[in-house]
């Protein structure tokens, strides 16, 4: 084969690539720009593809995912390879697209061993990012139920027009003007999904329409 016609072999692949790295982005956008996607949720599948039980049935499955996550087998896996994972292994698409919760679910895991390595997670905290990864995936739909115009931001008027839906998945909220200060703890003039989670987490909020 000549020269030429390896360039050609490239220059064909890399457009084939280009179409489908576009592609998967143009769909994400799609997601994100259409709040309505946030209100249907299949809680079910995605109760059923995390195994967070502590039974051995569980338990052997965790093993096993963890094996087809761990990519080149060092029992240590970095952000790379989870967010591949979540993709390859997992098939959890909404997930996937959502890299605040999948980088919070990995930050917060690494946290949980003291033990543990600062840049991977490894079979010890894989239940725990797991966990987290649910979790946290309910607060981020929650998130964007609230968040209207799809900016990733919570705006205050946002915030206002959504008290009486948030209050089915936290309680009562007296002191709407408080409350809003209350989660936006770096008194900018939005809520970020960082600062959510923090409210989220100390409100035990727990979406109507999900499983848990």
């Amino acid at each position: 084969m000549t020269v030429l016609n390896h360039l050609l072999k490239f220059f064909c692949l890399m457009f084939l690539f280009t179409i489908e790295v576009v592609g998967r982005a143009n769909e994400r956008k799609a997601r994100q720009v259409d709040s309505s996607s946030w209100e249907d949720i299949d809680w079910d599948d995605i109760g059923e593809k995390l195994p967070l039980g502590r039974n051995k049935a569980d338990r052997e499955r965790r093993k096993e995912m963890f094996k087809n996550f761990d990519v080149n087998g060092n029992g240590q896996m970095a952000m790379a390879e989870i967010d591949k994972g979540i993709r390859d292994v997992l098939e959890l698409d909404q997930i996937f697209d959502s890299k605040s919760v999948i980088l919070r679910a990995f930050q917060d895991s690494k946290a949980s061993n003291a033990g543990g390595n600062d840049e991977y997670i490894g079979k010890k905290e894989f239940r725990v990012f797991l966990t987290k990864l649910r979790q946290y995936f309910e607060y981020y739909v929650a998130f964007n139920r609230v968040d209207v115009n799809q900016d990733n931001r919570i705006s205050y008027t946002e915030f206002v027009d959504a008290v009486e839906k948030m209050e089915e998945w936290v309680g009562n909220i007296d002191d709407v003007d408080a409350e809003f200060k209350k989660v936006n703890w770096n008194s900018s003039s939005v809520i970020l999904f960082e600062e959510f989670v923090d409210w989220a987490i100390v409100k035990d909020l727990n979406l109507e329409d999900d499983d848990d």
